[in-house]
């Protein structure tokens, strides 16, 4: 029998920048995304770290703990310095999930359904620990500014 999540990371591993243009024009369609400007490297760089540690996740033993990484908490204080909110945060989150998701429901047929129902579960829950950790320093990063200055130091929304 194949390993399960080894199939699921070879298709995310294999799609990766298709993935992420797709999740490019789901970002162009929120409004509130397209408040900062930001060019598209500015926009999709963190997008093949983060990825890459969610394959090794998929391909790491069922039980076994995350590994350690630092993309998240680099891309929160990355969005921090651009201007975004934590709305913002949890919507690319959102869409970066519907993206992987996409991703499988594409190439379904070279899956079977318990392969690809047991990624999707480690997908979800790794984006969202992903999601915590970018949330967690850029709140952090939010505090230590306010605490510095009686306004904030990033640069404000057009």
């Amino acid at each position: 029998m194949v390993d399960t999540t080894e199939s699921v990371a070879a298709i995310l591993e294999q799609e990766l920048r298709p993935t992420i243009e797709r999740w490019m024009k789901r970002v162009e369609e929120v409004p509130s995304l397209l408040e900062i400007s930001l060019s598209h490297q500015e926009r999709t760089g963190h997008l093949p770290q983060l990825i890459g540690d969610l394959i090794a996740r998929l391909r790491q033993p069922e039980k076994a703990e995350r590994p350690d990484t630092t993309s998240a908490n680099d891309h929160g204080r990355v969005r921090f310095n651009q201007g975004y909110s934590v709305p913002m945060l949890v919507d690319e989150s959102r869409l970066l999930q519907v993206s992987i998701f996409d991703t499988l429901r594409r190439h379904q047929e070279g899956i079977d359904l318990r392969t690809m129902m047991s990624g999707v579960v480690i997908i979800a829950d790794e984006c969202d620990a992903q999601l915590k950790d970018t949330v967690e320093t850029f709140m952090d990063l939010e505090q230590a500014a306010h605490h510095d200055s009686a306004e904030p130091t990033r640069p404000k929304v057009a």
